[in-house]
């Protein structure tokens, strides 16, 4: 397993990711038909456009199996709604089913904080689903609960939760010595 840059030839297996892992991970969470109805195409192309245009502090990570196929990946950069406390976010961090609790997510991780922190920003703050079982990954990473929010997603309304860290140094130094990281 290898932790990389995404290029924008990665978009493809960057949607695959995005679309299957919606699709397993948010099923009764969000509208079937929404999920039902998210393309690989349409996904691949809002990816490679967001890779080939992408803003100064914005970094992307794939996580990347021997043979070339990609199972997971992770974007963050600045805090998108100026946000006081934190001034970093992780946009996005999925995962295959089948390449969870391996610790390819705590990788990932890792590289959007290391990003992050390489871009001045000392803090991060993330955006989860309040009925998605996977919280408990933030939380076993130090996230504490700051934010809460909802949102439509698909015509419904939908409960999100924000987790923060708001020293992302001092997460790096308890964390960084039992993570193994490639390419970062």
């Amino acid at each position: 397993m290898r932790i990389r840059h995404a290029a924008v030839t990665d978009a493809a297996g960057i949607a695959k990711v995005h679309v299957d892992s919606w699709r397993t991970t948010y099923e009764g969470l969000v509208p079937a038909d929404f999920l039902a109805a998210m393309s690989y195409e349409v996904y691949e192309n809002r990816w490679r456009y967001r890779l080939q245009n992408k803003a100064v502090r914005y970094a992307m990570f794939v996580a990347e199996e021997a043979d070339g196929r990609i199972v997971g990946f992770a974007d963050g950069g600045p805090e998108r709604t100026g946000d006081a406390e934190f001034r970093g976010e992780l946009y996005a961090l999925y995962l295959l089913k089948t390449s969870q609790r391996k610790g390819i997510g705590t990788q990932l991780f890792h590289a959007i904080a290391a990003h992050l922190i390489a871009q001045g920003y000392g803090s991060m703050l993330i955006w989860v689903l309040k009925a998605n079982p996977s919280r408990s990954f933030y939380e076993a990473l130090g996230g504490v609960k700051r934010r809460e929010a909802t949102i439509e997603v698909g015509g419904s309304m939908v409960e999100e939760a924000g987790y923060g860290w708001s020293d992302l140094n001092g997460w790096m130094s308890g964390h960084a010595a039992r993570l193994r990281t490639d390419d970062v």
